[in-house]
């Protein structure tokens, strides 16, 4: 028995050579993952959240890209195995779900073929065998009639219905590790929350760890054991759901609060329809924390040396930001210049503690 989480990411930088220079897309990123438990990604598009978890199987191509830092699965790095032994892990003990079925199912053939196919490339089973057991996958995953839909083609199916498909295609090898990248982005929402029911079912009964990738805080909401949001490829403030949600304490993490229906804005006290500014170019990217440029609360010295170490402010719930002090509570944020008089009248400066 190993204390050992089932994924431990240390250090993961993910850069690509350009014509404009390098780019860095992940920048010395830290996560786990343990057995039973659903991690979320989350930040805005262009964060770093799906070459994040791309470069955990070495999905993307080298060169141009470069992936550095240790990759633990069950206490095994994965970056120190050759091609061929880390395809083994790919599609087997690490399963990907991605966003957008319509591409990735094939449409000149049916679903049941391509289950099969998938089946029998990792057991040494008969088609017969191959064929009962994908039938078994498409009930699993809330098909209806699996035995008689199992020789339909992917456009006989609804959009709800081909990310089933595909979320059967990734338990075909009972894996250990379930990737979820923005799966639900492209369904309505009642099919979205469908599709939400059956991930957290499926975790219960195989038992399985869930990376959940997205950009969309009420979906975190709901499915979150813990979340690590990044920005601009590195760690911005990590916690279990009720950390974050509750007691939000980087000043990005409560702008991407402020973008949920019904929430205010800590940094300005008004309800906001979005984020003012843009990500930095990964190309050249600021000194500092990274979010300076777009802060409300940025000083002189935001913007020098590197990203802010990492502060734990309680049990595991972290943030990068020079504001806080080891030992300092969640509520030393101190009011940006410009709101100040407004926080002075309301007598509550806006601090990283919502409670």
């Amino acid at each position: 028995m190993t204390d050992e989480p089932l994924l431990a990411v240390e250090g993961l930088r993910t850069t690509f050579e350009t014509d404009s220079g390098e780019l860095v897309a992940v920048d010395g990123i830290d996560f786990t993952v343990e057995r039973g438990e659903t991690v979320c990604l989350v930040g805005e598009s262009g964060s770093g959240k799906t070459v994040a978890v791309e470069s955990l199987t070495g999905l993307l191509d080298q060169p141009p890209g470069r992936i550095e830092g240790s990759v633990r699965l069950h206490g095994e790095d994965l970056t120190d195995l050759s091609a061929r032994a880390l395809r083994r892990h790919r599609g087997a003990s690490i399963a990907y779900v991605f966003q957008n079925p319509q591409d990735a199912l094939n449409h000149c053939y049916t679903v049941g073929w391509q289950l099969v196919e998938a089946i029998r490339v990792h057991e040494d089973v008969t088609k017969a065998a191959a064929r009962a057991r994908a039938i078994n996958l498409l009930d699993t995953v809330g098909i209806p009639e699996p035995a008689s839909r199992i020789d339909e083609y992917p456009h006989q199916f609804s959009g709800g219905e081909k990310q089933r498909v595909m979320i059967a295609m990734a338990l075909v090898t009972r894996p250990d590790l379930l990737v979820a990248d923005e799966p639900t982005t492209a369904l309505d929402v009642t099919i979205q929350a469908g599709i939400l029911r059956l991930l957290d079912d499926l975790k219960a009964e195989y038992g399985m760890g869930v990376l959940f990738v997205t950009h969309d805080l009420a979906t975190v909401s709901q499915i979150a054991d813990r979340v690590v949001v990044l920005y601009a490829g590195t760690v911005m403030e990590r916690g279990t759901v009720l950390d974050v949600f509750e007691r939000p304490s980087h000043p990005y993490t409560r702008e991407l609060l402020a973008c949920l229906p019904g929430h205010e804005s800590g940094l300005d006290g008004g309800a906001r329809g979005g984020i003012a500014g843009s990500l930095p170019d990964p190309t050249d990217l600021p000194n500092g924390c990274r979010f300076a440029p777009r802060c409300a609360y940025a000083e002189a010295a935001c913007s020098a040396g590197d990203q802010p170490a990492e502060v734990d402010l309680a049990d595991g719930h972290t943030v990068s930001c020079i504001h806080y002090e080891p030992g300092d509570g969640p509520s030393v944020l101190p009011a940006p210049a410009d709101s100040a008089a407004e926080a002075g009248e309301s007598g509550t400066p806006p601090t990283g503690d919502t409670g």
